[in-house]
């Protein structure tokens, strides 16, 4: 096989062949690889890229004077960080927190922050150009943060605008009496 000629000529046209890229894969720089989990019976995702980890919830330590949607802090290996409720963020309906919750750590922006999710359902990736504009169930504050929506009726959110958004960062002082 060595000097058979035919037989070279094949094996560089296979090797050819498997060395040019697939025509069905879609490019790196099309597929978003995104961390779904749940809130309110809905499914929501984060793009990994802005997922500094998920913890369980626990050891939480409620915070005054701050709004709603902060649920509290809560020490990650010596890191103190808030933890927003996306429930309350968004008005969605509320089921109490339990020990199955999750906190997904994102950060960016030089924030760092915990958001509260039902349940972590997995990572995937989804073409970038599937992503739907808004649905029409979908207002107020939840359509601004909104990068977008599935045929399966995922909706990606934005961590991006979620971590820039001055709302989040809270200014409150207690008065002395």
């Amino acid at each position: 096989m060595k000097n058979d000629p035919d037989a070279r000529h094949i094996l560089r046209t296979r090797a050819k062949a498997l060395a040019r890229p697939s025509q069905h894969a879609p490019a790196a720089a099309t597929v978003l690889e995104v961390l779904e989990f749940r809130l309110a019976q809905e499914r929501y995702a984060l793009e990994t890229r802005y997922v500094h980890e998920v913890c369980p919830l626990k050891d939480l330590t409620p915070l005054p004077c701050t709004p709603p949607f902060v649920l509290g802090v809560v020490n990650v290996r010596g890191r103190i960080l808030p933890v927003f409720d996306l429930k309350k963020f968004f008005d969605l309906p509320e089921q109490g927190v339990t020990d199955l919750h999750r906190i997904i750590l994102i950060e960016g922006h030089e924030m760092e922050l915990g958001l509260l999710a039902d349940a972590v359902v997995g990572v995937r990736s989804i073409p970038a150009d599937s992503l739907q504009p808004s649905l029409p169930t979908l207002i107020g504050i939840r359509s601004e943060y909104l990068k977008g929506v599935t045929a399966e009726r995922l909706v990606v959110l934005d961590a991006a605008r979620i971590l820039a958004d001055p709302k989040i960062i809270v200014h409150e002082e207690v008065e002395n009496l």
